[in-house]
């Protein structure tokens, strides 16, 4: 067990780690801008470290700055908590050449979750149930997006392949408004996320959103840990969680959580992790993964 983590990050997200880690007899250190100052998780920590000034550009996104301050205060290992640079696959990598453990994913698998078209494929390969698309990234040609969309079936979604929190995605009712959807969506992901790929999927229209929690080891140990219903949202983000998710077939929710549980192991991934599906018609269909590690106490 670690004796001394470092946390890189702020306000409520490093108060929920310091409280584990006091529970587990583990010593915090906390990094905060100099707007933090006098906030309570840096009043409450066993040692705190000022990284800069108020931007997070130059103090919770300065990765520099994070990983000097575990080096003068002898942490030995760093958690990211959830936001910031917790799905940074450069920041994991960094963190790790520099000798210290990063709570969560492998640089790896960060990479690969957070590009949507190789973790469908990732997970196509793992046997969990995806929507029904494009294998991969759109084409140039017009006319093979066009031979996939009717292949599909309309209504297709396009989507951003490194969009997130509802940004870049186009729904498509007609072939005559597809080939200036996926222009504009990759035009817009270019310019949001630096990665004009965009991919195409059936667009369900009355689907529920459930998410699946896992948890796997570097052992290649994986288990997953219950599911939440997340449909209640406005503008694509979630404003209410049920669990266990009501009305769905617990045999089938244990099928699919298996399944995840299996991916995990297929792919190596390690740490805290998020299955995203969409739920309709009695069939769940993967949507992505999210690998930030989020802390939750009752």
């Amino acid at each position: 067990m670690f004796k001394k983590i470092l946390i890189a990050n702020r306000g409520e997200i490093a108060l929920r780690i310091q409280r584990a880690c006091r529970e587990m007899g583990i010593q915090s250190v906390v990094v905060y801008s100099e707007a933090d100052r006098d906030a309570k998780y840096v009043k409450l920590a066993d040692e705190a470290v000022c990284i800069g000034p108020a931007p997070s550009a130059q103090s919770y996104l300065h990765m520099p700055a994070i990983i000097s301050a575990a080096e003068v205060t002898d942490a030995e290992a760093i958690h990211p908590g959830y936001g910031f640079l917790s799905e940074n696959a450069d920041f994991a990598e960094r963190v790790e050449q520099s000798g210290f453990t990063f709570i969560g994913p492998t640089p790896e698998s960060i990479r690969i979750m957070g590009d949507k078209v190789s973790a469908k494929q990732a997970m196509i390969k793992s046997g969990v149930p995806c929507v029904p698309g494009s294998e991969g990234a759109l084409p140039d040609d017009p006319k093979e997006i066009i031979k996939i969309a009717r292949q599909v079936g309309y209504p297709v979604i396009i989507k951003a392949a490194g969009g997130g929190g509802g940004r870049g995605m186009r729904v498509v009712h007609t072939e005559a408004a597809l080939l200036h959807a996926v222009q504009t969506t990759q035009n817009e992901a270019g310019a949001a996320f630096g990665n004009p790929q965009v991919y195409m999927e059936k667009f369900l229209e009355h689907p529920r959103h459930i998410e699946i929690q896992v948890l796997a080891d570097q052992h290649k140990n994986a288990v997953w840990l219950g599911e939440r219903d997340c449909s209640m949202q406005r503008r694509h983000q979630k404003i209410i969680e049920e669990a266990p998710a009501p009305g769905i077939n617990r045999r089938l929710i244990e099928k699919v959580g298996d399944r995840c549980a299996a991916a995990c192991k297929k792919i190596g991934y390690r740490g805290a992790g998020t299955f995203e599906f969409l739920y309709e018609n009695g069939e769940f269909y993967f949507i992505e993964m999210n690998t930030r590690v989020q802390v939750e106490h009752p």
